[in-house]
């Protein structure tokens, strides 16, 4: 289990909420938008799981909004989804590098990315190896 912690790519804040918990870890948080509705909706840190929780009901295969919760700002990034052409949102990961899901709701696809891939992968181990050990 890999356990990422994210930032605001522009504010640089945490977007880690350690009051709501998934999958037994804290969550991210983001504000979301659908059909003119706004909202909160927490992601999973843990790599790979689609767990969630919002009280925003974004239906099946819809595209959603992502923002900063705290800077507001969108977290769209000019790169289209590779499984179904919706647009990515990105988080920078605390460490370096970033992470990158779609946008629409059902989908899977989500990538890491690092920038300066040996420093970046090292800071990567030694935070997951931290996490793996304090189990």
């Amino acid at each position: 289990m890999i356990v990422v912690s994210v930032k605001c790519p522009h504010c640089g804040k945490s977007l880690m909420d350690k009051s709501k918990l998934i999958d037994g870890k804290p969550s991210i948080a983001v504000k979301i938008s659908y059909a003119g509705k706004k909202g909160v909706l927490y992601l999973s840190s843990v790599y790979g799981s689609y767990n969630i929780q919002t009280e925003l009901d974004v239906p099946r295969s819809k595209i959603a909004g992502f923002r900063c919760i705290y800077c507001n700002k969108d977290l769209k990034i000019a790169r289209n989804c590779d499984l179904c052409n919706a647009p990515m949102v990105a988080f920078e990961l605390k460490d370096g590098g970033k992470v990158s899901i779609c946008s629409r709701r059902g989908c899977r696809k989500h990538v890491i990315e690092f920038e300066d891939p040996q420093k970046e992968l090292e800071a990567f181990y030694r935070t997951y190896i931290k996490e793996y050990k304090s189990r």
